[in-house]
């Protein structure tokens, strides 16, 4: 292995080489929920475990203290039909470690794992708390979200995401939504009942183009996708009832709700949506992890992808090494210099936000 100098940079590759070869889809990580656990017992830290979630706090933990959470997730998706490696194989080839949840999020995963125990023994004036998370490919709820009523507020929250080691300030939410329009019954051989599916065309055709109201600075502006249709029973009856699911895509301009009745007021069809849980997010302008951003040269921007940002309750930024454009891709890999330089970036920004001194051999 090349050598590199991040701080425990050799150690958690040599874990994350432990978790890609131990599969880990959403719902079924405890295995890779044990490695961690594991790992972290052999630094005598202690840790507690919520389902497959594993958090652990800094030696000096103290509630008076604000706290900082240092999130990223061990589950995967499961490896597509186009690998021409095998997923569960960490291999090392040309500086690249391929494998499958290398890129998303092995790499974060295990770089912000190296972040806490650089920092875990000194008195900082803030907590630190560490959360591997489960379930976050499905945005399940025994995910990070079964978690949070453990954990203290937070001031900010770091979570790990491939982006190039970019900070992304705003992500969208996403709230799916079964619409249903209402027609009369009839004979279709007769001149009688309202036709749900003309009724309905009439929604479709706005959405088709329609541009919502409100642009966000970052993720510009919030996208709705018909995306399911369905009506009739029978040839030759007039349908009463037309139905359709939309996909909506919300920016940080807009809260769900705000979102859902600004379309209301427009269709004729009544809406009805799954779940409110995953919404969107924005860093305040006026946030200090905002300056360290500047002074790092970090750029900003909107991500539209989804993370366990939309649910995480609490100013956040998502950040972390390797490409979003290798996620779920065949053949995942990640530079291993992308890991090294994630613990540093990591390690300097909590510097900084710390307002932490940088003695050569220390921080």
């Amino acid at each position: 292995m090349p050598h590199f100098t991040a701080p425990y940079f050799e150690e958690v590759v040599n874990l994350l080489k432990s978790l890609i070869r131990t599969p880990s889809y959403s719902k079924d990580e405890h295995m890779t929920a044990d490695l961690i656990g594991q790992f972290l017992s052999e630094k005598d830290i202690p840790f507690h475990r919520i389902g497959n979630n594993i958090i652990a706090q800094n030696y000096h933990f103290d509630v008076s203290k604000p706290s900082i959470l240092l999130n990223s997730h061990h589950d995967t998706v499961k490896p597509n039909a186009g690998y021409s490696r095998d997923p569960f194989a960490p291999e090392v080839e040309d500086e690249k470690l391929f494998g499958l949840g290398s890129n998303d999020a092995g790499g974060c995963l295990v770089s912000l794992l190296a972040t806490f125990l650089h920092f875990y023994k000194l008195d900082l004036g803030y907590n630190l708390v560490y959360v591997a998370s489960a379930e976050e490919e499905i945005s399940g709820k025994n995910g990070i979200e079964s978690t949070l009523d453990s954990l203290p507020p937070f001031e900010i929250a770091i979570v790990g995401e491939p982006t190039l080691l970019q900070g992304a300030v705003a992500e969208k939410g996403l709230v799916v939504v079964d619409a249903v329009v209402y027609g009369k019954a009839g004979h279709a051989a007769r001149e009688e009942g309202i036709n749900a599916i003309y009724e309905a065309l009439d929604d479709l055709n706005l959405l088709r183009h329609y541009q919502f109201e409100r642009e966000s600075k970052y993720l510009g502006k919030s996208k709705v996708s018909a995306t399911i249709i369905q009506s009739g029973t029978q040839h030759n009856v007039i349908p009463d009832t037309c139905s359709y699911t939309m996909d909506i895509r919300v920016t940080d301009a807009y809260t769900l709700d705000e979102a859902l009745y600004e379309l209301g007021s427009k269709l004729k069809a009544k809406l009805t949506p799954r779940s409110t849980r995953l919404k969107s997010s924005r860093l305040p302008e006026d946030h200090k992890i905002m300056k360290v951003l500047y002074n790092m040269s970090i750029n900003q921007y909107g991500s539209p992808t989804l993370s366990d940002q939309a649910l995480i309750p609490y100013p956040s930024i998502k950040i972390g090494p390797g490409d979003s454009a290798r996620s779920h891709t065949a053949d995942e890999f990640i530079y291993l210099r992308e890991i090294n330089d994630g613990i540093n970036i990591y390690i300097e920004l909590l510097r900084q936000y710390l307002h932490l001194e940088n003695p050569n051999n220390q921080l």
